[in-house]
């Protein structure tokens, strides 16, 4: 399974501006852009970061997912999905034939969104091909729009970053406690036993 995006994000969508003023960087110097490259990248590293923590897409864009057999269950690797726009067969030659729209279903969930095929199970794909879904998906088309907390999380492990940018010491997935704190509730809900039912 391999999944692409294939509408990367402009620069112009992340919060330059906003983000230097969190870091309080001096103006008036004429030299206010000399590191804007440098931290729209931390921007960018913290932004991913928060998406894989989190399993979501918090800024709107555009994927595709290949797949080489039909999982039992179809569940998007990205949430949340607005639009699945195609689902193809792919032969070993790289030829689409694309399934009817008909032909299957989106399951909305914050969490874990499903494609259902409306038959009891997906058309066969050809030997030596695969499969490929088309899909949108992002809980905010710009940045204002976004949840205040998952904006301030950005921000603050941007922060961190370019805090800690010359320390080679700290390890990889490093996530500040104020950080996580704000990323709990968008993430998948665990269920977990109950003593009495551990013990029975």
């Amino acid at each position: 399974m391999i999944l692409h995006e294939l509408t990367p994000l402009p620069d112009s969508i992340l919060p330059l501006a906003a983000f230097k003023a969190h870091l309080r960087l001096g103006t008036g110097f004429g030299e206010e852009a000399l590191q804007d490259a440098v931290l729209l990248a931390f921007l960018r590293a913290s932004l991913a970061a928060i998406e894989a923590r989190t399993n979501k897409a918090l800024l709107t864009r555009d994927y595709e997912w290949r797949l080489n057999e039909w999982p039992r269950v179809v569940e998007l690797p990205v949430a949340p999905v607005s639009n699945v726009s195609q689902v193809a067969l792919v032969d070993q030659t790289g030829a689409e034939t694309e399934v009817p729209v008909a032909a299957y279903a989106l399951a909305p969930d914050a969490h874990a969104p499903r494609l259902t095929p409306r038959a009891a199970v997906w058309p066969m794909m050809p030997s030596g091909g695969g499969a490929v879904i088309r899909f949108t998906a992002g809980m905010a088309a710009t940045w204002d729009a976004l949840p205040a907390d998952l904006a301030q999380a950005v921000m603050l492990l941007a922060a961190h970053y370019y805090e800690y940018r010359d320390d080679t010491s700290l390890h990889a997935g490093c996530m500040p406690f104020g950080v996580a704190s704000l990323l709990d509730r968008h993430r998948m809900p665990r269920l977990s036993l109950s003593r009495s039912e551990v013990h029975s």
